[in-house]
């Protein structure tokens, strides 16, 4: 426990975290287990970890997993071609094996002097074995330095986030130590809470038209990347900046079913144009 702080997440106030969220996260740090998040990209899964340390007032480790990421690499690396160069070259500090080990998150993490929040980002981006691989360490909160003959062992449990945007399966093994949740993409109430934050006092008439085209938009069949929560808020920023008329918002003539400023929304030239030929064969149809 951190004094001082709350050991309750809660969220933020930058930060809307639905009741089944804040659950899962206070259940994860209860049960002492990874908390395994995932969901579509945009909803927000990389964001809650920052705002957890936020909210406990807990320093942040982020490991942020690329698809050359070895599970080693969280623990520590030893550079043992520089070691043997700088000996050849007479350097003193090659009598040190500790001069050429690089520490890893894990490293950092559990010898961190206050209990951190780690961040594991994107671990389905990694080797299938990847996940596998942590499981000793994550579990016994150690693991030993062959070059220094020494364990390291964590002060305090470190409080694990781990996201996935599901682009492989993650081994069973590795779901059975996590608590699992999937963060679904907000309702318009929760996305109205949402936009409440980043553009206070926005006008309600405007968020209800934007709303409405945004999930409009995201509902089109065939679309291959759907617009997220992200999108969206870069959406009306551009539509407050431009000062787009509520009447252009609310327009439902499918001859002009790309909505207003649509590069941040539409990602891909693919979806524009779907979005193209709807508009052309409800002109064509007289609609």
């Amino acid at each position: 426990m951190m004094k001082g702080h709350p050991v309750k997440f809660v969220g933020t106030k930058d930060y809307i975290a639905t009741d089944d969220l804040k659950i899962a996260v206070n259940a994860a740090v209860t049960l002492e287990r990874p908390l395994l998040v995932k969901g579509e990209p945009g909803t927000g899964k990389t964001v809650l970890a920052q705002e957890v340390a936020t909210a406990l007032g807990a320093p942040l480790l982020e490991w942020h997993i690329k698809s050359t990421t070895k599970a080693h690499q969280g623990l520590y690396e030893y550079d043992a071609v520089a070691r043997l160069r700088d000996g050849q070259l007479g350097e003193e500090r090659a009598r040190d094996v500790r001069n050429y080990i690089k520490r890893g998150k894990l490293w950092d993490a559990f010898t961190a002097p206050e209990r951190p929040v780690l961040l594991i980002d994107e671990i389905d981006k990694a080797d299938i074995e990847f996940p596998n691989d942590l499981l000793q360490e994550l579990d016994r909160m150690e693991f030993f330095v062959y070059e220094t003959n020494e364990t390291v062992r964590a002060r305090q449990r470190p409080i694990v986030i781990i996201t996935s945007n599901n682009e492989k399966e993650l081994p069973d093994a590795f779901l059975r130590r996590c608590f699992f949740h999937y963060i679904k993409f907000p309702d318009p109430d929760t996305m109205t809470e949402i936009i409440d934050v980043h553009f206070p006092g926005i006008k309600k008439r405007l968020i209800s038209d934007a709303l409405k085209t945004f999930y409009n938009v995201r509902d089109v069949p065939g679309l291959k990347k759907k617009p997220s929560t992200s999108e969206l808020l870069d959406w009306l920023k551009l539509l407050l900046s431009e000062d787009v008329s509520d009447e252009v918002l609310r327009e439902h003539d499918p001859r002009k079913a790309i909505p207003p400023l649509h590069g941040a929304l539409l990602k891909n030239e693919q979806d524009i144009h779907l979005f193209e030929r709807l508009a052309f064969l409800a002109g064509r149809d007289g609609v």
